[in-house]
């Protein structure tokens, strides 16, 4: 049997996108380094079907039709340094090898450049959608040896989610590790749409003080509007779902949230780059502040708040709170798009944004049809600096953002932590500020620094510096950030 592809890592992805593969007409050689795990496969879930058993890496190269194609679905990390040591050195010039994993993207620039120095082309994919979007159809965020598109491509776009006009979920994205770069970016969002998500179940919990059933038809009824989305669905799911003894089930899931990495990625690229990327970053030490368990117990015994209390219409809240998760998931998506432009200039990759925002659209877990109206953004204007400036955008928080603001409000009076809708309304009201108060910060800098400052009287890319207490000299620092 000669294969069209092999995969090296048979969990429960690697046997997905197995199945997935399969049933759309390609043939597959599988290997783990736990042989009884392939056995188990293909006498179980794969059985009957154009999928061969490897015992050895070495099996699997011989198996697979020219040029050769490997998709390694391991951990991210030494894990793929380890395969790849094993694997090159039984490849040919020409033959493919796709990181389809959740790897950093630098170690996808670097592994990149390593295989191509030995004629060979190395491919990251992102994938997302998780284990029923890689059985049924994931969202793919392919980057790196541009000429390994054309021997891919037909595979990963056949596999791909399609959205409604039968588009892929899957193109090209760009040079190195822009890949998994995206994907980074992806996965940051969802940790800002899920933080969003979830703020708003606190406040409709512990101020409204609504039933499990009340919340879910809030949620049902949003899965009908702008705000419809993967996330959204779940969690009108989530609600819904009671345990054994007839409560919600929510009620009595430990509030200690876990997290991989990636979200923690992204927000150091963004620190790296000079990036305000709050909102994300708030939801990353959302989760950090939930596993403190332990000593959050302990403090809510001794610290005082206010008394947790809603006196105002409940009906209209509800309706704000709507409104405000559409305005705050307009600045996360903001964000997320900064993020990735100012890698596009840093690194000199070409992203194509709105080609980026078709393939979100389907299969990932951020999937909303919020991102047809960002698809519309850049193919009106390729150049666009921030999605805050479209029109659809701009309209789109201008009427949102009151709402905004008066579920913050009633949020921070009653006491209940609004950590990354407070970082939208933050990150909007300062983007929009035509003055901030860095002028002060600067002249702090320069007074204890001498670190020096430009003037709004003079031409920019002047600098000065003045002697602040008489005794400081006119020396000046010659390291200055703007």
């Amino acid at each position: 049997m000669t294969s069209h592809i092999g995969l090296i890592g048979v969990g429960l992805m690697g046997e997905n996108l197995a199945l997935n593969m399969e049933n759309k007409g390609f043939s597959v050689s599988l290997f783990d380094a736990t042989v009884g795990k392939v056995q188990r496969f293909v006498s179980g879930r794969g059985q009957g079907k154009n999928i061969l058993a490897c015992d050895s890496v070495q099996n699997l190269i011989e198996s697979l039709a020219l040029p050769r194609k490997v998709l390694l679905m391991v951990p991210a990390g030494s894990a793929v340094d380890d395969v790849l040591s094993l694997l090159v050195p039984m490849l040919t010039t020409g033959d493919i090898v796709i990181d389809g994993g959740n790897s950093h993207f630098s170690d996808t620039n670097r592994r990149v450049l390593s295989l191509e120095a030995e004629g060979l082309h190395f491919v990251g994919a992102g994938v997302s959608g998780g284990e029923e979007g890689a059985l049924h159809g994931p969202a793919i965020m392919p980057g790196g040896s541009v000429a390994a598109w054309k021997s891919v491509q037909p595979i990963f776009q056949a596999i791909a989610a399609k959205v409604d006009d039968g588009v892929p979920c899957c193109d090209w994205i760009g040079d190195a590790g822009s890949g998994h770069f995206v994907k980074m970016v992806h996965n940051g969002i969802e940790y800002g749409d899920m933080q969003l998500i979830c703020e708003v179940y606190d406040i409709m919990r512990r101020m409204l003080r609504m039933t499990a059933s009340e919340m879910h038809t809030v949620f049902a009824q949003w899965c009908e509007g702008p705000l419809q989305s993967y996330l959204i669905e779940i969690t009108r799911d989530i609600l819904a779902v009671q345990d054994d003894d007839g409560a919600p089930l929510l009620d009595k899931i430990l509030d200690k949230a876990g997290q991989k990495g990636t979200g923690k990625w992204t927000v150091a690229t963004a620190l790296e780059l000079g990036v305000p990327l709050t909102l994300i970053t708030e939801s990353v030490f959302a989760r950090t502040l939930s596993s403190m368990k332990d000593e959050r117990v302990s403090a809510a015994q001794v610290l005082s708040g206010p008394v947790l209390q809603f006196s105002g219409d409940r009906k209209t809240l509800i309706e704000e709170l709507g409104n405000a998760l559409y305005a705050a998931k307009i600045i996360s998506y903001t964000q997320g798009y900064q993020l990735m432009r100012s890698a596009a200039l840093d690194f000199g990759w070409r992203l194509n944004y709105g080609a980026i925002a078709l393939i979100w659209r389907g299969g990932c877990i951020i999937r909303s049809a919020f991102l047809g109206r960002i698809k519309d953004a850049f193919d009106t204007d390729p150049e666009l600096v921030n999605l805050l400036l479209d029109p659809f955008f701009r309209d789109g928080i201008a009427q949102a953002q009151q709402a905004l603001r008066n579920v913050l409000v009633a949020s921070l009076s009653a006491g209940v932590p609004t950590p990354a809708m407070s970082a939208a309304l933050a990150y909007y009201d300062g983007y929009r500020s035509e003055r901030l108060p860095a002028n002060l910060l600067q002249a702090q800098r320069d007074y204890f620094g001498a670190h020096q400052y430009e003037r709004v009287d003079r031409p920019r890319g002047e600098f000065f510096h003045t002697n602040w207490t008489g005794r400081g000299g006119d020396t000046a620092s010659t390291v200055y950030s703007g």
